[in-house]
């Protein structure tokens, strides 16, 4: 797809309605296993991993970030070539599609935001030096962390979402990481995405895109999240909300990785909200 050697998983029957959910950074789009088991079993689920995550084929040069809208633009035409898609981001998953709604709102029939709330504003002064650090580290090939086993890569699952227990983040990090023949465990992503942005994050922009969105969108924010942008829209309800035709429900018992944390309810959520648009 695009030239990219692009991994699906999918659940249920192709004459299923379709659901489709995206991914985080770093992560991958089969761990959505946990959702998908939580849903009922009359969707079809899809859930790529975006290029150079999970079993998706790492790209030789640099990453950029519209490459993501414009991939899941091809996905959404080989699924659903004429009517519009149900659609479930995770963090960089849910930015992806925040912008992507906003374009091509014809496309998207609903929107699940989960903890996708862009980035902070960052000041244009701070460009030549953002600038210099990426010509700095573009020089040398970025690594992730290397395991002996993958029950080694368990506490660092944990970690970020203490709330899955042991036996599901055994399961993701068989997801996250494979052995390779010298026997190491290694991360699945390529390390290129550690490469900071040449170019800095213009919030506006997004903003920009987010009030185009004319489909309806939930934010499901982990009652637990460390991300004050997240907590904020959690309290000041739906008022507050940068996309048109919005509303916000909190997940208790999650931080940021709720389908890892609280899988049950969020899809649990996610039926409640799509369910009736169908």
């Amino acid at each position: 797809m695009r030239g990219v050697d692009y991994n699906c998983t999918v659940w249920g029957n192709s004459d299923d309605p379709l659901l489709v959910l995206l991914h985080g950074w770093g992560d991958a789009g089969s761990s959505f296993q946990f959702v998908a088991d939580a849903l009922p079993d009359d969707w079809r689920i899809v859930a790529p991993d975006w290029r150079g995550f999970g079993d998706t084929r790492h790209r030789a040069e640099a990453y950029w970030f519209p490459d993501y809208l414009a991939d899941l633009d091809v996905l959404l035409d080989l699924l659903s070539p004429r009517d519009p898609v149900h659609l479930v981001g995770h963090s960089m998953g849910a930015n992806i599609v925040g912008l992507y709604a906003g374009v091509m709102p014809e496309r998207v029939k609903s929107f699940v935001n989960v903890e996708g709330f862009g980035l902070s504003e960052r000041d244009p002064a701070g460009a030549p030096d953002n600038y210099r650090r990426w010509l700095q580290q573009a020089r040398d090939r970025p690594v992730f962390a290397e395991y002996s086993r993958f029950e080694e890569l368990v506490p660092r699952i944990l970690h970020r979402s203490p709330r899955m227990g042991r036996d599901k983040a055994r399961f993701v990090a068989r997801l996250w990481a494979q052995q390779d023949p010298d026997g190491r465990v290694r991360l699945k992503a390529d390390p290129s995405h550690k490469l900071p942005n040449a170019v800095l994050y213009r919030r506006a922009e997004a903003e920009a895109c987010w009030e185009r969105v004319e489909a309806p969108v939930l934010l499901v924010v982990g009652a637990d999240t460390q991300f004050d942008v997240a907590r904020d829209w959690l309290a000041a309800g739906t008022a507050a909300l940068p996309f048109p035709n919005a509303e916000v429900r909190g997940i208790d018992g999650a931080g940021h990785m709720v389908h890892f944390e609280q899988p049950e309810a969020l899809a649990a959520t996610i039926e409640s909200f799509i369910r009736p648009r169908l």
